[in-house]
């Protein structure tokens, strides 16, 4: 008797198990039909927790004119997500002596104005260097479609006017990550591009990233739409302009090895991983909830990390929690449709 109870509890758990985990695929199923529609620019939706796979999916067309729906490899622009790129970058050139984060930028940038030699390398990763955003210009329109060398991208906006003293506030800069970008160039000997593929894509896996090009045939890339009256294809960019802001491509079965790299300190060692990920804070004290390369909110008395992403055509979110090692990506073909409330929903799902 007891040997059938025991059997019959072990069933009852692994029903009730069942049942779980497929009202949870139909609730988020719901939740991403509801904004993503099969005629449509789409999605994909990859959901982890404590290192199983919970929930991947892919929602309406990667490609309209081609008819081309989309599918879980499917692999997208990501945008600023990058900057999580740069800054692992950085950090693992710190560790090899090649800089110092309180280094200041003149020692990489002789000529760079205006504070130059006080904005230090931890300004440019925290978003508090001052510097004026270049994507905030009137004249970017006039260099978006042209290939720019880095140095020729920082000369376009070295000489505007800083918006305030380093370390006085925080305000989201993709100019500072440029910078970084260059500063990678400089200490390292290789390009961004080089750098990152070797000493990261490759090292890891990720054999679905890339920095992006519009000359290079890209197994499963998707087309990104902007919507006008109707869907149009995205405007065009040089991809030497968001350059190590924001010029990788991915999908989300690779940012999941890039997710499991850092948790692993396969890149970096422990105490150089925990840098990226400090509240960091103000001058006067004031905590601005960004560490290097991520946002850090707090959820529900969690620490979540998290970072989006948007360039023409494309929109993307990827949130960690580190306590129930909640990891949710979402990624859209159309700057129309982010993809940022859901992933955020997602993973609240999860951690509850």
């Amino acid at each position: 008797m007891k040997a059938f109870l025991k059997s019959f509890i072990v069933l009852f758990l692994i029903i009730c198990s069942g049942l779980s985990a497929q009202s949870l695929e139909i609730q988020i199923d719901n939740l991403i039909a509801s904004k993503f529609q099969p005629e449509n620019p789409g999605a994909v939706f990859l959901a982890v927790k404590k290192g199983k796979v919970v929930y991947r999916k892919a929602f309406g067309m990667a490609n309209l004119e081609m008819d081309v729906q989309m599918k879980p490899e499917s692999v997208f622009e990501i945008g600023s997500m990058t900057k999580q790129f740069t800054a692992v970058a950085v950090l693992m050139l710190a560790e090899q002596g090649k800089l110092k984060l309180d280094d200041e930028i003149t020692k990489f940038i002789p000529d760079y104005p205006t504070n130059g030699n006080k904005i230090t390398v931890h300004h440019l990763l925290t978003h508090t260097s001052g510097i004026k955003d270049f994507t905030s210009m009137k004249a970017i329109k006039d260099i978006a479609r042209q290939d720019l060398s880095p140095k020729e991208l920082v000369d376009f906006f070295k000489n505007e006017p800083i918006d305030f003293k380093p370390g006085e506030k925080y305000k989201y800069c993709n100019s500072g990550y440029v910078l970084l970008g260059y500063i990678i160039e400089m200490v390292s000997g290789q390009t961004y591009e080089a750098f990152i593929t070797q000493h990261i894509f490759k090292k890891i896996g990720m054999e679905n990233t890339y920095y992006a090009s519009h000359d290079k045939m890209i197994k499963n890339r998707v087309s990104g739409y902007r919507e006008r009256d109707g869907f149009i294809n995205a405007n065009y960019i040089s991809f030497s302009i968001p350059y190590a802001s924001g010029s990788i491509l991915s999908n989300v079965d690779d940012l999941l090895k890039w997710q499991y790299a850092i948790n692993a300190n396969t890149l970096l060692n422990p105490a150089s991983t925990k840098k990226a990920f400090v509240n960091y804070k103000l001058n006067d004290g004031t905590n601005i909830d960004y560490g290097y390369g991520w946002h850090l909110e707090k959820v529900k008395d969690k620490i979540v990390r998290e970072h989006g992403g948007s360039i023409f055509g494309f929109k993307s979110m990827g949130v960690y929690e580190p306590t129930e090692q909640v990891y949710v990506v979402g990624l859209s073909n159309c700057d129309c449709n982010s993809p940022t409330a859901i992933t955020k929903e997602i993973a609240s799902f999860l951690i509850d």
